[in-house]
């Protein structure tokens, strides 16, 4: 059914612009006006409908995928990592985020069940300005949650590593079977530790929905696991049967890989050494560029800088970061599934894989959402993952940056170096757009990485919760793939010249990725606005997108929701042009300007985020203009155009309803137009200089010299006087 649907698409489109398109041109006016909007006419529905085929491809991949999914054995991951344990450091970078919702991340990181792991809160929070004192707070509380993770695990880490140490002891080679009593002792330290984490899941407090998802899949999950093994070594013991201690030493390395972990933070912005850039690239690129290094730190009038050592002792206050071979970003606001870490590193680890750079699992949302609106976002969510399934499926996958475990090898082997007043600068993730990851996959295919895709759901993470966080988050997503799309032409010169298969497919679908969202914008706004004459309508234009959308409603079915919220998404999709529409315009703006678009992080809070009063007003003027269309084409009797404007209205209308809301919107209309009343009060220059310390800053002039000595002598006064003011 899959493969009909591709192929249904084409031949209706065909059919399309062979009795409709190519027909009015030998039977239609021979006017100017009629031949460009059937020129106009038919860009738009040819890339529409091509997006709509690279839709069914990547399902049609995904679906193979699935059949051919084959998982690994759990002993043959504890056999394989008995005796190979890479290290691994999965990196959290959080910027404001509250901190109950980055404890459970940690722990879902800590609680892996993997051999050598660290986890690093990265806190990119200003440590020097505070706005308030909740916020102040907020800070404080996020540095002491490594601390408190660490110490909760700590009865259970030092239970099992005692009892490994015990058993070891006790056995100097593992070459004759363990006895019933051991078999025994085993199951009732699994159920011990099943029993504490049910304790440990108990005393969790259950607020919404992603609360109850980490008490149940994460804590009690766990447990439901050791649980189980508790049971099966109780009735293995029962029934006689022989388990060499070798077996016996592997599950119990098991349970120390699960509660021994390393969680601490790191905050680049204490060091005036490290980037200062507001975005998540840098704030990862900064930690991984000081891995495996032994640092100084010394003073200076700007702050603390770390100054690379070498490999020798390190003394007392000296900062040393360890190195790995695998690293796991991971964001503040997702979940990882106990065995995320164990199944991805297993699979870089086989020797068919050594050339993957990068592999994920596309996260899926929490269930039990809220809102309306952030349930049909977790939908919309759920069937990225059975895209981003097919994109691996012909070689097309990207890096969807909300987690993945990847090779550092390959990082090192796309960094860039600059140095920045006198600080070398690393850079292994682009920062230039927004969206970091998706250029990163470029930069790796071009050193002749890969990336895949896992076919498993081991990732959550949290949809925004209301249409102003939303709005926040597609317009980072619109925002950047025109400007990677260049360099990603530099991708197939690269890998052309080294021989490589690259297949039309490939290319269609990462031409696709990053740029369909410009077209399918400015596409459905000429469907929206231009009267378009009705003979350039056909049935057959509706045929070739129906199997798009059944498709799509059968993969709604698959991922737990409603065949008719495909419709609901239509209208999701018509209320967010405007903001779709406002990425891509941003794009240009910065190919034009060369000017970085500043970084806008999705609001992970519980109270609701006010949107720009654009785009509360934008989703009102396309029902408005729909119905103007209506009235306009019953006129002239265009029946085809007049229909497809009413569909737009109902869907349109009914998604401000449910997804904004007739006071929300109020709300930020209001809040918009009032905005500009709100002006800051400037200090008036006679404060600033009484503000002025007279004493001279002899630490300074030491340091810098005359910060002042390359400017004029007219702009040296307006300097001092802005600095004291800031």
């Amino acid at each position: 059914m899959s493969r009909l649907a591709v192929v249904m698409t084409v031949l209706l489109w065909g059919v399309y612009i062979v009795s409709t398109i190519i027909r009015q041109f030998f039977e239609g006016p021979s006017t100017f006006g009629f031949t460009m909007q059937a020129i106009g006419y038919t860009i738009v529905v040819t890339f529409l409908t091509f997006s709509a085929l690279m839709y069914l491809i990547m399902r049609q991949g995904a679906l193979q995928r699935f059949s051919q999914h084959v998982r690994v054995p759990r002993a043959k991951l504890d056999q394989y990592f008995s005796k190979h344990q890479p290290s691994i450091t999965v990196l959290v970078p959080a910027v404001g985020e509250e901190p109950a919702v980055v404890r459970k991340t940690l722990l879902s990181a800590a609680l892996q069940e993997y051999p050598n792991k660290r986890v690093v809160l990265l806190i990119d929070d200003n440590p020097y300005d505070f706005k308030n004192q909740h916020e102040a707070d907020r800070f404080a509380d996020t540095q002491g949650l490594a601390g408190g993770i660490m110490e909760s695990l700590r009865v259970p880490r030092e239970r099992f590593e005692k009892a490994l140490k015990l058993f070891e002891r006790q056995h100097a080679t593992y070459a004759n079977n363990a006895s019933p009593l051991e078999v025994q002792e085993l199951g009732e330290q699994y159920m011990w530790a099943a029993n504490w984490l049910r304790q440990f899941a108990g005393d969790e407090e259950e607020n919404d929905h992603v609360d109850t998802f980490f008490a149940e899949q994460v804590l009690d999950g766990l447990a439901h696991d050791l649980q189980l093994m508790a049971k099966a070594l109780h009735a293995s013991s029962t029934d006689n049967a022989q388990l060499s201690q070798e077996w016996i030493h592997k599950l119990y390395q098991r349970l120390t890989w699960i509660f021994s972990v390393e969680v601490t933070f790191f905050e680049r912005k204490r060091y005036a050494s490290l980037s200062k850039e507001y975005n998540k690239a840098m704030n990862l690129n900064s930690y991984i560029g000081l891995m495996g290094g032994t640092y100084r730190q010394t003073a200076t009038p700007d702050g603390p800088i770390l100054e690379p050592i070498g490999k020798v002792r390190p003394k007392e206050h000296d900062v040393v970061i360890p190195d790995s071979e695998f690293l796991l970003t991971l964001d503040a606001d997702s979940i990882l599934l106990r065995e995320y870490c164990m199944r991805l590193v297993y699979y870089l680890e086989q020797p068919d894989n050594a050339q993957v750079a990068v592999t994920q699992t596309p996260y899926s949302s929490f269930r039990g959402a809220r809102t309306r609106i952030e349930r049909l976002a977790a939908a919309t969510t759920d069937i990225q993952h059975i895209l981003h399934q097919g994109m691996s499926q012909y070689g097309a996958t990207f890096w969807v940056g909300a987690n993945a475990v990847i090779r550092k090898c390959a990082l090192e082997d796309i960094v860039e170096k600059e140095w920045i007043g006198g600080f070398e600068i690393k850079r292994y993730i682009q920062d230039r757009t927004v969206i970091e990851d998706t250029e990163s996959s470029i930069d790796l295919g071009v050193k002749g990485w890969k990336l895949v895709n896992y076919p498993e759901r081991l990732s959550y993470s949290a949809t925004p919760p209301d249409f102003g966080s939303l709005v926040i988050q597609r317009r980072r997503w619109a925002n950047g793939g025109l400007l990677i799309l260049s360099k990603f032409w530099v991708q197939l010169r690269e890998r052309k010249s080294r021989n490589e298969f690259i297949s039309r497919t490939e290319v269609m679908l990462r031409i696709n990725y990053m740029a369909s969202i410009a077209w399918a914008s400015f596409g459905l706004i000429f469907l929206l606005a231009y009267p378009y004459d009705g003979r350039l309508l056909s049935p057959f234009v509706l045929l070739a997108a129906l199997p798009y959308f059944l498709s799509m409603a059968s993969d709604l079915k698959y991922c737990g929701y409603k065949r008719s919220d495909v419709f609901r998404i239509y209208g999701f999709n018509l209320i967010l042009l405007p903001v779709n529409l406002a990425g891509v315009l941003k794009s240009l703006q910065q190919a034009l300007t060369g000017k970085k678009i500043p970084f806008a992080r999705t609001p992970k809070v519980n109270n609701r985020t006010a949107s720009p009063m654009l785009y509360v007003i934008a989703p009102l003027l396309i029902v408005a203009f729909s119905i103007f269309t209506m009235w306009r084409d019953e006129t002239i009797h265009n029946w085809g155009n007049f229909a497809f404007a009413a569909f737009n209205a109902t869907v349109a209308l009914w998604a401000i309803l449910a997804y904004i809301g007739i006071w929300h919107t109020v709300v930020d209309t209001w809040l918009g137009a009032t905005k500009w009343l709100y002006v800051e009060v400037p200090v008036p220059k006679d404060i600033i200089e009484s503000r002025k310390d007279p004493t001279m800053d002899w630490q300074a002039v030491l340091y810098h010299g005359n910060p002042n000595e390359s400017l004029p002598l007219s702009a040296r006064d307006h300097l001092m006087v802005t600095k004291e003011d800031a």
